[in-house]
């Protein structure tokens, strides 16, 4: 941990004036001559995202000015930790209030480097802030989203469908959670069929992982997260190209769990029920091909046009099960398509809801915390691309257009008609390293989620 929540700060530690661009003049009127000089002869200027380092007459590092977009920012300080010289520093009171939270979580974020096969490069300096229930909350949510992205990041053969499970299974002993998974041929049994038959051709048993929280009285809230731990295409195979990052296509399923720690850590009051369908899409002799015709739990056949199309096929399973349980409210996450990602980018999840006054919601509130959700229509007329002539749907479209639409009325069909559903198809990584947004997995919308999941309940 790089961030200290201490009863009272050290004044030993050196200190961050914290500046936006526009402020920086007034504050640096207030300044010493030399020291002021010294800043426009190495061109600082409160920039976001650059800092200067001031010298004292001991040649030690006296202060830090740090230069911010604007102080709320939640990634405020994260170009920090990496860049400053080891060593303790604070907050100081001369330059723009930063509030702990983005504080403590920006810190932290700037800090994160996936170090499981490959030694940090340097350690991170410390940032020492005052203990506060805000300052534990911006912690809480960086180790969160730390967490998930070392699940994105993890490769599949060290992060397959057991591996996944065992994860889920700690954070529930970690939270007072109960914890099962339905595994191999007991998903037959259990009515399971279409997570078995995506996942049954891998030596790498596929399963149901589940977890429930929460007391028996409080509104249900079922969090849905894909897990397919390494998708190869299956019989449809992808391009090299294509199944390179395919260790991500559990990035669901990591931000599933992710945010149901979140959930549980906060205390909502809420009873939570997380599901993940996490298998491996492989090729075998016993691989589902297309053209396959398979009838899931709720009894709906599906046509398989294309066994790439994997995802919605373990989610149908799932969200069915989940329906089941009558809950206030659906929320699934899934890597789903690459049509999303061609309509908006890497950086913009995918969000399809019914209900469009909840939909607004989402994507003001993503806004406001800068994890944002892009809304996208449930366009019912489309659904004619998703009918299938031998079964009642088929897993792709008659074409390339609207895929990511036909993969949310494909789900859509295994969700209650009456239910609050969120579906929110996501990239789980980033393409371009920005400050606290190293490249590689990332926990997108779990900040968003975990706001609206308070004011909904609290």
């Amino acid at each position: 941990m790089t961030v200290h929540l201490l009863k009272t700060v050290r004044s030993s530690s050196v200190p961050i004036t914290v500046v936006d661009r526009a402020g920086f003049p007034a504050v640096a009127a207030k300044l010493p001559k030399a020291m002021r000089q010294w800043l426009q002869t190495v061109g600082f200027n409160g920039a976001p995202d650059t800092h200067a380092l001031v010298g004292g007459a001991d040649g030690k590092l006296q202060r830090v000015f740090a230069g911010v977009a604007r102080a709320d920012h939640p990634y405020a300080l994260a170009a920090l930790p990496m860049a400053l010289p080891e060593g303790d520093y604070r907050l100081a009171s001369d330059g723009l209030a930063i509030a702990p939270e983005p504080a403590a979580m920006s810190w932290e974020l700037g800090a994160y480097e996936f170090d499981l096969y490959k030694k940090r490069r340097r350690a991170p300096a410390q940032l020492q802030l005052p203990n506060s229930p805000q300052a534990q909350r911006g912690v809480a949510l960086a180790g969160a989203i730390s967490a998930t992205r070392d699940l994105v990041n993890t490769p599949a053969e060290h992060m397959g469908p057991a591996e996944l499970a065992q994860a889920a299974k700690l954070v529930a002993k970690q939270h007072g959670a109960s914890f099962r998974q339905v595994v191999g041929d007991a998903l037959l049994k259990q009515n399971f069929p279409a997570i078995h038959a995506v996942g049954r051709a891998s030596t790498r048993a596929p399963r149901l992982i589940e977890l429930n929280w929460g007391k028996a009285n409080a509104p249900l809230v079922c969090i849905v997260g894909k897990g397919v731990c390494f998708d190869s295409g299956g019989l449809n195979i992808k391009s090299a190209e294509g199944m390179r990052q395919m260790k991500k296509d559990m990035g669901g399923a990591a931000t599933a769990l992710g945010l149901a720690a979140l959930v549980m850590a906060h205390k909502l009051p809420l009873r939570l029920q997380l599901l993940i369908p996490a298998v491996e899409n492989s090729i075998a002799g016993n691989a589902y091909r297309p053209g396959d015709v398979f009838k899931t739990r709720k009894g709906i056949q599906i046509e398989i046009g294309n066994t790439d199309a994997e995802g919605r096929v373990i989610l149908s399973d799932a969200l069915a099960y989940a329906g089941e349980g009558k809950p206030d409210l659906i929320i699934d996450l899934a890597t789903l398509t690459g049509a999303a990602r061609v309509a908006l980018g890497p950086q913009l999840p995918a969000l399809f809801c019914p209900r469009m006054e909840l939909a607004r919601e989402l994507v003001d509130l993503g806004l406001r915390l800068d994890d944002p959700v892009w809304h996208m229509p449930l366009w019912k007329p489309y659904q004619a691309n998703i009918e299938s002539t031998v079964g009642d749907i088929v897993n792709t479209g008659r074409n390339a257009m609207g895929g990511a639409i036909n993969a949310a009325l494909f789900l859509q069909y295994f969700v209650p008609n009456v239910q609050d559903w969120l579906h929110i198809d996501l990239y789980a990584s980033n393409e371009l390293a920005r400050p606290g947004r190293p490249v590689g997995g990332e926990a997108q919308t779990i900040r968003t989620l975990l706001a609206y999941l308070e004011n909904r309940y609290s």
